[in-house]
């Protein structure tokens, strides 16, 4: 048990100055002053610091993106305490390019791995290619009978990808929503979405085409460029859920691309952010050729709520929506995952205050990073 006490907190919305109880992996009260003694009890005084809902990242490459560029390119699995030293505390796995020498079955084994180790993780089937690759040999039994799978992962617009056409992708869209209604999952499709100039072209196409309603379709990685941002916005405006990428575009980063959007309409709840960690960053020439090519980092998400508040002078309360509550909503893990309530998960975060320097990192009850150190290090850290 933990006993937080004197701290701020928000939840996304500031609550005031309370005390704080988790116990059995759950938030189990906040109060004004708790006043409970237990041998077994951790108590932690958080003067001078405030307390915040674990980070939710929804797009990582746990098991390693990459692969575009050669073997030698493909990048490594993730360790735990990459992850928790982030604030990350709920992490979503999904493939990427390569769904040939990379597998769903390995996603879930890594996943199922990092919820061993003491965190919350889920994944997504598929991978950029269609049709797509599962464990069941069908996308509807993969989300509906694997606990860890919520949706499935698809590419569009990039050359990378299988050219899906609209009405398959409606057909993958009208699957994940039915097996998302079967399974009490989010059944979402999270669409990648590539630099090609079709842009949203399949995507509005689907809603014209289909009764699928539109938060079932996940585009992210919206703010690679400007035409894409602004159909992206379009799409937003009508009911859609965009997803922003770290590290993306410098004119468009997550902090820059909110604020432009919220000037002009769109709804603060339909934007998530998301680190793309683990996967390659790569450039293209003109014919397709690979110039060059990186890896992303987790820490991003952390590093971009942090200038949202510090540099764009973002109220806080709002920042942390987009990596927080925002998320848990979208893939209907809320109000279990993304705030700050008895009964939910003990995930939570501890802040300077006047910094926003993480000091310490708590997953599911348990004291994961503690004065910015990882305590509970990954089995072959």
């Amino acid at each position: 048990m933990i006993l937080i006490k004197n701290i701020k907190i928000y939840s996304p919305k500031y609550i005031g100055k309370k005390d704080i109880l988790l116990s059995g992996g759950k938030i189990t009260c906040i109060d004004e002053c708790i006043d409970f003694q237990s041998k077994n009890l951790k108590i932690i005084d958080g003067t001078g610091k405030i307390l915040i809902p674990g980070f939710i990242d929804q797009h990582v490459h746990i098991t390693g993106g990459g692969g575009e560029g050669s073997f030698k390119t493909r990048v490594p699995e993730i360790m735990l305490s990459k992850l928790t030293k982030a604030g990350i505390t709920t992490v979503i796995g999904i493939l990427g390019t390569d769904g040939t020498t990379r597998s769903v079955e390995n996603l879930i084994a890594k996943t199922k791995g990092l919820k061993e180790e003491g965190i919350s993780a889920y994944a997504h089937t598929g991978s950029y290619e269609y049709p797509s690759i599962t464990i069941t040999g069908s996308v509807k039994r993969d989300i509906i009978f694997i606990d860890e799978i919520i949706g499935v992962k698809i590419a569009l617009s990039d050359h990378r990808s299988s050219s899906i056409s609209t009405q398959e992708l409606a057909r993958l869209a009208s699957d994940a929503r039915a097996a998302g209604m079967i399974g009490g999952k989010a059944g979402i499709v999270v669409v990648h979405m590539g630099d090609g100039e079709l842009g949203f072209n399949k995507i509005n196409e689907l809603i014209k085409i289909s009764e699928v309603p539109i938060k079932t379709i996940r585009p992210t990685h919206i703010n690679r460029n400007r035409k894409l941002f602004n159909e992206a916005i379009d799409f937003a405006m009508r009911g859609g859920i965009i997803d922003l990428t770290c590290g993306m575009h410098e004119e468009l980063s997550p902090r820059r691309a909110i604020k432009e959007a919220m000037k002009v309409g769109v709804p603060v709840e339909n934007m998530t952010v998301s680190s793309d960690g683990y996967g390659s960053w790569s450039r293209y020439d003109e014919f397709g050729n690979l110039v060059k090519i990186g890896v992303s980092s987790v820490n991003a998400i952390y590093e971009e709520f942090k200038a949202m508040v510090l540099e764009e002078k973002m109220d806080l309360e709002l920042a942390l929506k987009f990596v927080t509550s925002n998320i848990a909503k979208a893939v209907n893990l809320y109000p279990k995952k993304g705030t700050i309530c008895s009964d939910a998960d003990g995930d939570v975060i501890l802040l300077e205050e006047e910094t926003l320097i993480i000091n310490t990192v708590i997953a599911n009850g348990k004291i994961m990073v503690e004065n910015g150190e990882a305590v509970i290090l990954g089995t072959y850290e």
